[in-house]
């Protein structure tokens, strides 16, 4: 049976990849310039999670165990390929703003982990679904991060201006020194609360 909540939970949260697991650190750091760009890298990522996850688990006992990883990159690299002709033909800002990024998908440490480490070894529902809530941590995250620093670097949120950056903007915040600070920051924090609620959690079960 599923457990929706423990992979929820999990993917969101707990085992966070980018927060926690601080797995696919470059598309963090260099397109978290702005919300948009963020939100187009998690969803991209996020749908070749769910389709590699699924794929894999189910062909899990028909690759053989010694070409298991050419095999998995191979399946990525089949999503990646549809998600590259898609935008390109759909939303060319949007492939033209992730660049170099979307084919590094393929490579990306947060795909080939969950393919290893749960989707060679869970059934297909399942997969799907850690494919689905780990995509989901990893959009969040960057949206989140993209949405600071484009707010305090530009003075707007996915292309709309909130004030006038002349007036106030912090472009530090624009640069690769923002990229690294905001995400410091937002690791600390987020790990911070995250072992303060897991600390009370083992309280009130010590009770």
């Amino acid at each position: 049976m599923i457990n929706i909540k423990k992979l929820a939970s999990n993917g969101l949260i707990f085992e966070n990849p980018t927060l926690r697991l601080v797995l696919g650190t470059c598309p963090t750091l260099a397109l978290t310039t702005s919300a948009f760009s963020s939100f187009g890298m998690g969803i991209a990522v996020t749908f070749v999670l769910i389709c590699s996850n699924a794929i894999i688990s189910m062909l899990k006992n028909i690759i053989p165990k010694t070409i298991r990883i050419p095999a998995f990159i191979l399946i990525i690299a089949t999503f990646v390929t549809i998600v590259k002709l898609v935008l390109d033909k759909f939303m060319p800002d949007l492939y033209e703003v992730l660049g170099v990024y979307l084919p590094l998908i393929v490579v990306n440490c947060i795909i080939l982990g969950r393919a290893e480490s749960f989707a060679s070894k869970k059934p297909v529902l399942d997969s799907a679904f850690d494919g689905l809530f780990m995509g989901l941590g990893f959009t969040l995250s960057l949206v989140t991060m993209g949405t600071i620093r484009e707010l305090l670097g530009n003075g707007s949120i996915f292309g709309l201006a909130i004030w006038d950056p002349n007036v106030f903007s912090i472009g530090f915040f624009s640069s690769s020194a923002g990229a690294f600070f905001t995400y410091a920051i937002m690791i600390a924090l987020f790990n911070y609360i995250v072992t303060k609620v897991q600390e009370k959690k083992a309280l009130r079960g010590a009770k």
